[in-house]
């Protein structure tokens, strides 16, 4: 193939959550285009699966995966080390690992799990990466978001949730997702200058296997839902595709895409105060500073 048809070629390329849903769908799409995929997955042996078929399906052998829970911030630590070892350079980081659940969880580092999955992990990882990304520029971060993020306020008395937990209505995983954008318009700021920019996104409503962990009724529900109003896995990646390889958004940062379209997010997410004060205790928790 020419570079016409093979636009990422030379890119290295790393995204999370790529053993299925858009997560997989991107990484297919980037691979196609010729970029070194890294692939983030929890589950060895399906992880190794996705790689095989990534390499038939793109025909590209650069197709490589790294192996953590990114619900640990030791995990998400040794993430950023394997893939330093194997790489000088990251033209791309799709930060789009992320979950839901109906009750409260600790993960290992006692941080609730939403937030840790959903926000602090994209947080960690951008933050230990971003000399390889300024060493590598003109280079791109892509946070996936939801606009689940809609209506929501972080209380910064309670971000873990401790004293009230609510799948529905979206309280925890709502909050997440505003949290995801707030980084990214801080994370912009600080950016400005350095050739690296920064993202975010709405997906869509996808079918996927997301929030069918949880079983019962919610996975019922889900499963309606996908047969009647949900997009494909490849519908929902397409934005991911445009944001990490598109010429058209060289350049730009700070915004928030839906459908391939800056779009505005919600009135809070434009809180810069809140976004500094999440900054700097996302830096706390996750151990990049000191509390």
């Amino acid at each position: 193939m020419g570079a016409a048809n093979q636009p990422m070629q030379g890119k290295v390329v790393l995204i999370t959550g790529a053993t299925n849903g858009i997560g997989k769908a991107a990484a297919l799409e980037l691979a196609k285009m010729g970029a070194t995929m890294v692939i983030v997955g929890r589950n060895a042996a399906k992880t190794e699966g996705v790689v095989t078929e990534i390499r038939q399906q793109s025909r590209n052998s650069s197709i490589e995966s790294i192996v953590a829970d990114l619900s640990s911030m030791a995990e998400v630590r040794r993430v950023a080390d394997e893939f330093k070892e194997r790489h000088d350079r990251l033209h791309v980081l799709i930060n789009n690992a992320g979950a839901m659940f109906t009750r409260r969880y600790e993960t290992v580092d006692g941080c609730e799990m939403t937030f840790a999955l959903n926000h602090l992990a994209y947080f960690l990882l951008t933050n230990l990466l971003l000399d390889t990304l300024k060493a590598s520029a003109p280079s791109r971060i892509v946070n996936v978001s939801s606009d689940a993020h809609k209506g929501m306020k972080l209380n910064f008395d309670d971000l873990q949730n401790r004293r009230a937990y609510r799948m529905f209505g979206n309280q925890a995983y709502g909050q997440s997702k505003l949290a995801n954008i707030l980084f990214t318009y801080e994370l912009a700021r600080r950016l400005q200058g350095t050739g690296v920019t920064a993202n975010v996104l709405h997906p869509g409503f996808v079918a996927t296997g997301f929030g069918h962990n949880n079983g019962g009724i919610v996975s019922l529900m889900l499963s309606v839902m996908h047969r009647v109003i949900a997009l494909t896995p490849e519908q929902g990646a397409e934005t991911i595709i445009y944001l990490a390889s598109s010429p058209e958004v060289e350049g730009v940062s700070g915004k928030y895409y839906d459908k391939g379209r800056a779009i505005s997010s919600s009135p809070q997410s434009y809180d810069e105060a809140a976004a500094r004060r999440l900054w700097q205790v996302s830096e706390q928790m996750v151990g990049l500073v000191r509390a």
